[in-house]
């Protein structure tokens, strides 16, 4: 079941073209991880999917409705947390919470106790005396003290130390065994990798590859690491074979993921005393489409 469909999303800011043509959908159940750098167009089409911005052309459903004409509907269902939280000076952390869980039309809950235990936060204090890493975690604990439906989290753990990201990597299993559908935005690749069911790159407002990380691998590579008992010989040669590098008796280089089979039939006759190889990650896979164009992407 789609739960959010985006359609030939187009933003234009006067000549300027933000997003151009993007298509994606999240299921029921599912993380999708929505990854890019800074610029490359994931806040303003997350903007247009929360109803804050309308979209220059294209359509966006959420639980089938309008984004824009039925934002009202749509966020009764929806929590968001943005990358930069900005609170009342002169509430306290608890107050702030309540009043999220209220403007849902809940009621502060065992939920709320248990998050704001995990995420080891003083609710007592006034927001103005508050850090960026625990304004962050009143807007998760708010999100996730919630009864959504969707979860649209934009860089959801700037600011949160290592032991907090782990807390809110638990938060999104949890959300994601109840049936939820999250939408998380996020340059923390080890996140995503470890997270997400699927992702959608972006590139100068454009989605360049999406699928589940197994689809993309065949677009990295594997690096190995091996030792023959004799000279390898026609390594160069061989289609799919990357930046090999001689260390004594070792030989390191990286094989396209498709070409696997054909690299370890070469190998397997001259002996293989040592094989070591490490897969394909999602950072490669980034750094792959972004090598091109990365002194082009702005800040």
């Amino acid at each position: 079941m789609t739960v959010l469909k985006v359609t030939n999303l187009t933003k234009q800011f006067g000549k300027f073209k933000a997003l151009n043509g993007i298509n994606l959908e999240v299921n029921k159940g599912e993380v999708f991880g929505f990854i890019g750098p800074n610029g490359a167009g994931k806040s303003t089409a997350i903007r247009i999917l929360l109803g804050m911005l309308q979209a220059t052309n294209g359509h966006v459903t959420i639980f089938g409705k309008d984004a824009w004409q039925d934002a009202v509907e749509v966020h009764k269902r929806t929590a968001y947390v943005p990358g930069d939280v900005n609170l009342w000076p002169n509430l306290t952390g608890g107050e702030v919470i309540d009043l999220f869980i209220k403007l849902r039309g809940g009621e502060p809950n065992n939920r709320r106790a248990e998050l704001i235990e995990k995420f080891s936060l003083d609710p007592t204090k006034k927001c103005s005396t508050y850090s960026k890493g625990n304004r962050q975690k009143i807007a998760l604990i708010a999100a996730f003290s919630s009864d959504a439906d969707l979860y649209i989290l934009d860089e959801p753990t700037s600011g949160l130390d290592p032991l907090m990201e782990q807390v809110f990597q638990q938060c999104v299993v949890e959300a994601k065994k109840e049936g939820k559908s999250i939408l998380l935005s996020s340059h923390i690749l080890s996140e995503v990798e470890r997270l997400c069911d699927r992702v959608g790159i972006i590139r100068h407002g454009e989605i360049i590859e999406s699928g589940s990380l197994q689809e993309l691998r065949h677009l990295t590579r594997t690096q190995m690491i091996i030792e023959t008992k004799q000279p390898i010989t026609g390594l160069t040669e061989l289609d799919g074979v990357h930046d090999i590098e001689t260390n004594h008796q070792e030989l390191k280089f990286d094989v396209d993921t498709e070409k696997l089979d054909q690299v370890i039939k070469h190998i397997s006759a001259y002996g293989i005393n040592k094989l070591e190889s490490a897969p394909p990650t999602l950072e490669d896979l980034f750094m792959r489409h972004y090598q091109v164009t990365s002194n082009k992407v702005g800040g």
